[in-house]
């Protein structure tokens, strides 16, 4: 909550599975394009939080399967848990507030008289949220039965259906959209509240997201129909909200254009990065000095000395790298490195990516900045913690002066290069 000192540019509330994760995009490649983006143009000023029904089990293993950013909050089991930060500290004043009339022990005794509901992985059970799957002919008339006996035994519930089998049963207050709007009205209080905020969603347990006063919604391309229906009923004439004409999170990238909430061209998606050698952005410079690293593993630039040498023009000449394996060495000269290597990872899986970038001003002109960088080869993956110093003193464009690696993690050691 405290990473920004005034009001976030834009924050963009997404559901995580099918929207913000493509699991029919083996490549990734729609959720790393709005990775570059997000890290080039709206990190510094902007805020990013996920809402998924996952529990953090869940959540916490899809982060190991998919390149998902770092969130500034993230908004679990299907709107009961609101946590900060790369550490998920917890909100308590969420949870003082979800204890008002909600007992689990009533709503398990009560949930176990249909046996139509199977009770969910111990997993996703937790402490405002009681999952069962159910077939979707038997939803309807078991959400009216069992609502009707929670409220008989003196509790507020809601009862969340969606995806077709699953069904949440969570305090009244609690949901994605209650979340949100608390959190909204939080930043209210401390004099931040966003300028803008974009909502994205796929399914049912997303409709409440699209019904908080003042924001924008996308409803990606691969909706299911319990949302379109939701849209239909409720927010059809509301030009606020579109149903995009692109999945998951292309469509995230579609509707920041069409909103006009900001940039929405991904530096993947520019045509020549090499091209694109100065920006005012230190964000945008790391972007582009990772893409360009992969693409000549990936052999999508041409092997030539020009461009190494267009590497080097942006390093000080007194440029020092500190390996992650604590070895010293000139910046400029470690860039020949990239001789060794060109074109190694040519028709394979292999991707950079950057996460969390900051930058704080040090000096006249001068930057440090750090962020987690990691080679992503199919299912395996290296990271670095990176610090480095960038200045624009005597140039007029980012020059590197400094660098400093450490492992983030302990596989792949031999297969890191830069």
């Amino acid at each position: 909550m405290d990473r920004l000192k005034s009001s976030a540019r834009l924050m963009i509330v997404s559901d995580l599975d099918h929207t913000m994760v493509d699991h029919h995009d083996p490549d990734n490649l729609s959720i790393l394009r709005f990775n570059a983006l997000w890290e080039a143009h709206y990190r510094h000023d902007s805020q990013l939080v996920f809402s998924t029904g996952r529990s953090p089990t869940l959540y916490k293993q899809l982060r190991k399967e998919k390149p998902m950013l770092t969130p500034d909050i993230t908004i679990m089991s299907v709107g009961t848990e609101i946590t900060y930060g790369k550490s998920m500290v917890q909100d308590d004043g969420w949870v003082e507030f979800l204890n008002q009339k909600w007992d689990r022990n009533i709503v398990m005794e009560e949930a176990s008289k249909f046996p139509e509901l199977t009770r969910q992985a111990e997993t996703e059970q937790r402490a405002h949220k009681v999952s069962f799957y159910v077939k979707k002919d038997h939803a309807p008339q078991v959400i009216e039965a069992l609502s009707k006996s929670l409220e008989k035994r003196g509790l507020d519930v809601k009862i969340i259906y969606s995806g077709g089998i699953d069904l949440d049963i969570l305090p009244k207050g609690a949901g994605k959209g209650q979340a949100l709007a608390y959190l909204l009205k939080k930043f209210e209080t401390e004099g931040k509240r966003p300028v803008n905020t974009l909502v994205c969603g796929d399914s049912g347990n997303d409709a409440e997201l699209f019904s908080i006063a003042g924001v924008y919604g996308v409803m990606v391309s691969n909706a299911q129909e319990e949302l379109l229906q939701w849209h239909a009923k409720n927010a059809k004439d509301n030009p606020k909200i579109i149903h995009a004409t692109e999945r998951c999170a292309a469509g995230i990238i579609q509707a920041i254009g069409h909103f006009n909430l900001g940039t929405n061209l991904s530096p993947r998606d520019v045509s020549d990065i090499t091209k694109d050698i100065n920006d005012a952005s230190p964000g945008y410079e790391v972007v582009k000095i990772a893409l360009l690293y992969e693409k000549w593993r990936r052999a999508e630039i041409e092997n030539s000395d020009v461009f190494l040498a267009s590497l080097k023009a942006v390093c000080q000449p007194s440029a020092t790298f500190i390996h992650p394996s604590g070895t010293d060495h000139h910046l400029r000269e470690y860039v020949n490195v990239l001789r060794n290597c060109y074109g190694d990872k040519e028709g394979k899986q292999f991707r950079v990516m950057v996460d969390g970038i900051s930058a704080s001003e040090i000096g006249p002109d001068t930057w440090l900045v750090k962020f987690d960088e990691w080679d992503l080869s199919g299912e395996d993956r290296q990271g670095c913690v990176t610090t480095a110093i960038l200045s624009t003193k005597d140039s007029g464009w980012f020059t590197w002066v400094h660098m400093h690696q450490t492992w983030l993690e302990q596989s792949g050691k031999d297969d890191w290069l830069l």
